[in-house]
C-alpha cells in the first residue's frame, strides 16, 4: 500500500526552456544527455527539466515519497532517473533565483532516490515568453538505489523535437540568439553562471 503524498504545488520561472533540480551540497546526477528522453537531463551534476516555453512561470508539484507511487495518468510526457543528494535536500528551483517553496524531493534525507518527473502543456507556448501558466509539472520522488534513466511515456510535439536532435546541437530560439551574437553570448553566460561555471 502506498503512503499518503506530501503534495504541494508553486509556480516557478523558467528561463532559457528550463527549471532546475538541486542539492545546495553537491551533484545529484551523472551527466544525462535531455536528447535521449526529451524531458530530464543532467548537466554538471543538476537536473533540468525541459520546458516548452522560452520564459515564463510554469505550476510544479512536488510529492515525496517513502515508497515507490503507482503511476498518475493523464500526463504526455513521464521520464524516471536516478538522483542523489548528499545534503537531503533536493529542491526545485529556476535557474538564476532560489529556491521554489516547494519542499525538499529527499524525505528520508541523504541518500539515493528515484526521480519521476511528468509533464503536461509543452506544446501551448513553444519557444514563447508568456505571462500565462500553460504548462503543468509533478516530480515524484522516493528513497531507491541507482537505475539508469527512463523514458515512461512520450506524447507530446516538443519531447519529439527534443528527442530527433543531434545530441551535440544547440536549441537556438531565433538568429538574435544564436552564439554568435551579443544576446547568445550574455545567454551562454548565464546558462555556464548558473552551473557555477565562471570561465
Amino acid at each position: 500500500m502506498n503512503d499518503e503524498p506530501a503534495r504541494s504545488t508553486a509556480l516557478v520561472r523558467a528561463e532559457y526552456h528550463l527549471f532546475q533540480i538541486t542539492d545546495p551540497q553537491g551533484p545529484v546526477a551523472d551527466d544525462v544527455d535531455a536528447t535521449h528522453n526529451g524531458l530530464v537531463s543532467a548537466v554538471g551534476g543538476v537536473i533540468e527539466v525541459a520546458t516548452g516555453i522560452h520564459t515564463g512561470n510554469v505550476r510544479v508539484t512536488v510529492e515525496p515519497h517513502s515508497q515507490r507511487p503507482d503511476p498518475v495518468p493523464g500526463w504526455e510526457e513521464i521520464v524516471e532517473m536516478p538522483c542523489h543528494s548528499p545534503s537531503g535536500e533536493v529542491l526545485v528551483k529556476p535557474m538564476m533565483d532560489d529556491p521554489a517553496d516547494l519542499p525538499s524531493l529527499a524525505s528520508q534525507g541523504p541518500g539515493s532516490y528515484r526521480l519521476r518527473v511528468h509533464a503536461l502543456g509543452r506544446d501551448t507556448a513553444v519557444d514563447q515568453s508568456t505571462d500565462d501558466v500553460v504548462e503543468s509539472y509533478l516530480i515524484q520522488s522516493w528513497p531507491a538505489a541507482h537505475q539508469d534513466a527512463l523514458l515512461v511515456k512520450a506524447a507530446d510535439s516538443y519531447g519529439a523535437q527534443v528527442r530527433v536532435r543531434p545530441a551535440d546541437d544547440t536549441l537556438v530560439i531565433d538568429h538574435e540568439d544564436s552564439p554568435g551574437t551579443q544576446t547568445g553570448r550574455e545567454r551562454d553566460i548565464l546558462r555556464r553562471a548558473g552551473h557555477g561555471d565562471y570561465s
